[in-house]
């Protein structure tokens, strides 16, 4: 490696083996717990009950395909850009970029949106809303990133704990209000029936709020080379987390609108809060009421993480301006963090959270769909790479998140075609951005070399770390 490479790298080093498979699973549904509480919902008002639970379904089923593809491909290529690394390992620095740019949408406007919804919250509880509240949570939540990678997936734990708690408590209380006849209580237009009164148009327009149960669970990934145990840890984290996130969906989808009726929850803005209240739990709806501000901010924390680490991945590689990428003492991207937060920030003064999470979805689905592509092309391609995790099902698995993912973007058109061209302009943006300028000043000209590089300034950095691993795999040298 050259001195120059090497000096550049060396700036640009994440804190190895701080997160284990656990804390992992952990930021997985602190990605995603925010959606239990609220949005998903919206979908019955499109679908009616029966509609949404089909839609719910095929998400879950996309989203499973998905991880489990992820899981191997992060196993395999435990890299810092998630679906980013695993697309340019497939398809080559244009089909990495563009993956890239697919996650980069989703994750700088998710938080954007989120930061609106607390405000609402917090106005609700105190009486206090606006662009002061959300630069508050901006500084307060970013500042604890900057202390540390450790200190951060720590809290999110506890968070996304309180978060958790309240979904459980809130299912427990209405288990003896449940009545399916609740679930059907949406009149059908003409010619439907009682299970799907809108149609099954209604059921494609209601994907995108289906996608809301489980949307950035896919961003675990980004957490690799923050890893103990990448090879055992990714896979064992991604997946568990996948597992819990459908539990809770279960819960969510089948006692509240069984509870409080189908009608009711599907226009709710606090499905959870209005169910209990609903059923006379008033005291438990005021807790519950506080904790998901709670769920809402451990989405914003942690997504706030997962585009921290997908920016600094770009930028090491040089599609986006390299000084994002330089890390602290603490080994924590510090612009890359403060740079995607302002911009966020000004996104969330529009005051259109809607629109945003709308916009999110399109970038997510575009990005899956790549990733799944990836997962194939690299079976194809590459099929002598080391695979420490395997996919169940093999490239059916992914070819079934593949259509999925089509299918899912195809919905967002159906719901709201303004988010759907908004974001086709962001790309068209970040696509000139990549062939006018960034594709002739990559760091690497091709992932292999990337990561050769990386492993080469990562073994001069810690060389005792090499050490004790070569000491292990030769214990006869000891």
């Amino acid at each position: 490696m050259s001195t120059t490479h090497k000096d550049y790298l060396a700036q640009r080093q994440l804190k190895r083996g701080t997160a284990g498979w656990l804390l992992l699973a952990g930021l997985g549904v602190s990605y995603v717990i925010s959606g239990d509480f609220a949005g998903w919902n919206f979908g019955i008002a499109q679908a009616g009950w029966g509609g949404f639970a089909i839609a719910a379904a095929l998400m879950a089923l996309m989203y499973l395909t998905l991880v489990m593809s992820l899981a191997e491909m992060s196993a395999a290529i435990p890299a810092a850009g998630g679906g980013y690394s695993f697309a340019r390992q497939a398809m080559g620095p244009a089909g990495g970029y563009l993956t890239g740019l697919a996650v980069l949408i989703e994750y700088a406007l998710a938080p954007a949106a989120i930061v609106i919804f607390i405000g609402s919250a917090v106005e609700s509880l105190v009486g206090v809303n606006g662009p002061w509240v959300y630069a508050a949570f901006y500084l307060v939540f970013i500042g604890i990133h900057l202390a540390g990678v450790g200190e951060a997936l720590k809290v999110m734990m506890v968070i996304s704990g309180l978060a958790v708690l309240a979904i459980i408590a809130t299912a427990i209380a209405l288990l003896g209000d449940f009545n399916s006849a609740n679930l059907f209580d949406i009149v059908a237009t003409e010619g439907n029936s009682e299970f799907l009164p809108l149609g099954w148009y209604g059921v494609w327009a209601a994907l995108p709020f289906a996608m809301w149960l489980f949307l950035a669970v896919e961003g675990v990934p980004l957490a690799a080379e923050e890893a103990k145990d990448p090879a055992k840890d990714m896979p064992k984290g991604i997946i568990a987390a996948m597992v819990f996130l459908i539990f809770t969906a279960l819960l969510v989808v089948f006692l509240i609108p069984g509870a409080a009726g189908a009608q009711a929850m599907g226009a709710s803005a606090v499905p959870l809060v209005d169910a209990l209240n609903a059923t006379g739990a008033t005291q438990l709806a005021t807790v519950v009421n506080v904790l998901a501000l709670v769920g809402l901010i451990a989405s914003f924390f942690s997504i706030i993480y997962g585009y921290s680490r997908l920016v600094f991945a770009l930028s090491r590689a040089g599609y986006l301006p390299r000084a994002l990428s330089v890390t602290s003492e603490r080994k924590v991207p510090a612009r890359a963090l403060i740079v995607p937060g302002l911009i966020g920030f000004v996104a969330s003064l529009s005051g259109e959270g809607d629109l945003m999470l709308a916009m999110a979805v399109v970038g997510a689905t575009v990005s899956y769909a790549l990733m799944a592509l990836s997962h194939l092309l690299l079976r194809i391609k590459q099929p002598d790479l080391p695979r420490p995790y395997k996919t169940p099902g093999g490239m059916l698995t992914s070819a079934i998140a593949l259509l999925l993912s089509l299918v899912a973007l195809t919905g967002v058109y159906a719901f709201d075609p303004r988010a759907f061209f908004y974001t086709l302009v962001l790309f068209v943006i970040g696509a000139a951005y990549f062939f006018g300028y960034s594709k002739n000043h990559l760091v690497a000209n091709s992932a292999e070399e990337e990561f050769a590089l990386l492993a080469q300034a990562e073994s001069d950095l810690y060389p005792e770390d090499d050490a004790a691993d070569e000491s292990a795999a030769n214990p006869q040298t000891v």
